[in-house]
């Protein structure tokens, strides 16, 4: 049981910080008109925090590991 609840936590926190670095890189909006070009960015608190539910759940599976 334990080493199914390691692999999850590994799973989900490698998914959640790439989630968040990748939503923190991408632009929410964009606009090419000819010379003009506009990029509208939002509020990144939910792509920090994606991240840093990652990396508790990476320590967290990590952890398992020591017991």
């Amino acid at each position: 049981m334990n080493n199914v609840l390691k692999f999850v936590l590994l799973i989900i926190g490698i998914g959640l910080v790439g989630y968040g670095v990748y939503d923190l890189m991408t632009p929410e909006f964009s606009i090419d008109a000819g010379p003009l070009q506009v990029e509208a960015h939002g509020d990144n608190t939910q792509s920090y925090a994606m991240i840093v539910f990652g990396l508790l759940s990476l320590v967290g599976g990590l952890a398992f590991n020591k017991r």
